[in-house]
C-alpha cells in the first residue's frame, strides 16, 4: 500500500472515503506480491494495481460496492480454463483479495499507517469484522484487538513480514491480515578501510541502509565511501550507544584494532541486532576474547559475536571478502547452511528462522562439509572460525 500512499493522503486530506483492496495470498503465479493495493474513491477514481490487468475490473466493482454497503470482502480470482477471457489470471496462478472501505470510523488508523514513512508501522485488519488498527513500535491506534493478536502483530513487525494470521482468542478464532511497513533495516560499518568501501556497496546492493562510522576524519570521508548513505566521523561505542538499532540491523566491525573494537563490541553484543562481526586474524579474535572477557562481557554474550567474520569462500580481496561478509550475513538472517547447493536435499528456499549453535572443529575439510547420503545438511550455518583463514 506504501507505493499508493501519497494519493490515499490527498483523499484524506479532502475527507474522502474510499475503498482498499489488498492481495492477501497468492497461489502459483501471481503478477504482484502479498500487500499490492489498489484503491477507488467515492467518486469512482482508482488507483494502483494487484495484477497488471486481469482482475482489475471485478475488484474496481468489489471496491464500489464495499464504498455502498460500508462492510469489508473478500474474494479469490484465478484462471479459468473453460473461458480464458473470463475474469482471472491468465498466468495460472491466483490470489485472494480483501477489500475495505475506509470511512470515518477507522480513517485516523488508516491515516497513522500512511504517515509513518521512515518508521516500522503494521496495519492489522480483522477479515470477519473490518476493525482496523495501526501499530508502530511505541504506540498504537485504532480498534481494540485481544492481547495475542498484538503480540503476533509486534511479531511481525519486528521481523519486517506480511500475511494471514489465524489466532486462537477467548472468544473465537480470529483471521488478520498483518502488513509491515519498515524501513530499509540498517548495516553500520565500523573501521573506514578499503574492505569496509567493499562491504558497504555490497549492503547497498542487498537493500541496506548503510552507515560507515570511523573516529579518523581523514580516512571517514564522503570521497572514500560514495555507495554509503552516511559516512559518521566519531568514536565508534559512543556513536552506537547514542543510535536507534533493532532486530533486524546488522554491525561489521572492520577495525581490528583494540582501542576501537573492544569498547564498541562491549555495546554491541548487548544489543538485539540480527549479526555482530568482527574482522581479525584468528589471534586477534583470541585477544580480543580475552580482553572482553575483562570487560566482563558475558560467556553468553560473546557467543554472539560472529569472528572472524564472513564464510570461508577462499576469497582474498577487499571485493572478495565482502562477499563473505555478505553471505554470512544472509546466513544467519534467513537460516541457511552457508553449503552448496549441489547435492544438498530439502527446499531451496525457506523462512528465517533461529540459527542454532552449530558446533564443528577448528579446521574443515571439504570432504568433511559436503553432504552426502549418510550425512544430513545442518539446519543453520557454518559457526564462523570453521576453517583457516591463511592458506
Amino acid at each position: 500500500m506504501r507505493d499508493i500512499a501519497a494519493q490515499l493522503m490527498a483523499w484524506h486530506a479532502a475527507g474522502k472515503d474510499y475503498a482498499v483492496a489488498s492481495i492477501i495470498g497468492i497461489g502459483g503465479s501471481a503478477p504482484r506480491p502479498i500487500g499490492a493495493a489498489l484503491a477507488v474513491d467515492a467518486d469512482g477514481t482508482v488507483v494502483g494495481s494487484l495484477s497488471g490487468g486481469c482482475v482489475e475490473g471485478s475488484v474496481y466493482e468489489l471496491c464500489r460496492e464495499s464504498l455502498r454497503s460500508g462492510t469489508a470482502a473478500r474474494e479469490t480470482f484465478g484462471y479459468s480454463d473453460a473461458d480464458a477471457f473470463a475474469v482471472g489470471l491468465t498466468c495460472g496462478g491466483t490470489i485472494e483479495v480483501f477489500v475495505q472501505p475506509v470511512s470515518a470510523g477507522n480513517r485516523e488508523a488508516m491515516a497513522a499507517v500512511l504517515r509513518a514513512e521512515g518508521e516500522a508501522v503494521a496495519l492489522v485488519r480483522d477479515l470477519d469484522s473490518g476493525a482496523v488498527l495501526a501499530l508502530g513500535t511505541w504506540w498504537a491506534t485504532g480498534a481494540d484487538f485481544d492481547e495475542r493478536v498484538l503480540a503476533e502483530a509486534r511479531a511481525m513487525l519486528d521481523a519486517g513480514t506480511t500475511g494471514l494470521r489465524t489466532i486462537g482468542c477467548d472468544a473465537a478464532e480470529v483471521t488478520v491480515f498483518i502488513e509491515s511497513h519498515v524501513p530499509p533495516p540498517r548495516m553500520i560499518v565500523f573501521g573506514a578501510i578499503d574492505f569496509a568501501a567493499a562491504t558497504a556497496r555490497i549492503g547497498k546492493f542487498l537493500g541496506y541502509h548503510v552507515t560507515v562510522c570511523d573516529a579518523r576524519a581523514v580516512f571517514a570521508t564522503r570521497a572514500r565511501f560514495p555507495d554509503a548513505d552516511e559516512v559518521v566521523v566519531e568514536w565508534p561505542n559512543r556513536y552506537l550507544e547514542r543510535i536507534r538499532v533493532d532486530s533486524r540491523t546488522v554491525l561489521c566491525v572492520l577495525t581490528h584494532d583494540a582501542k576501537f573494537d573492544v569498547p564498541l563490541l562491549e555495546v554491541a553484543l548487548r544489543l538485539p541486532v540480527a549479526f555482530v562481526g568482527a574482522m581479525g586474524s584468528r589471534r586477534t579474535h583470541e585477544d580480543r576474547l580475552a580482553r572482553l572477557r575483562e570487560a566482563g562481557v558475558t560467556e553468553a554474550e560473546l557467543a554472539r559475536l560472529r569472528s572472524p567474520i564472513g564464510l570461508d569462500l577462499g576469497g582474498r580481496t577487499a571485493e572478495e571478502t565482502a562477499v563473505s561478509i555478505a553471505a554470512e550475513i544472509i546466513a544467519v538472517r534467513k537460516g541457511g547452511s552457508g553449503l552448496p547447493l549441489t547435492g544438498s536435499r530439502g527446499a531451496l528456499h525457506r523462512d528465517s528462522v533461529p540459527i542454532p549453535d552449530l558446533e564443528v572443529p577448528d579446521t574443515l575439510e571439504f570432504a568433511d562439509i559436503a553432504p552426502s547420503e549418510d550425512r544430513p545438511t545442518p539446519s543453520g550455518p557454518l559457526r564462523t572460525g570453521a576453517a583457516p583463514l591463511d592458506r
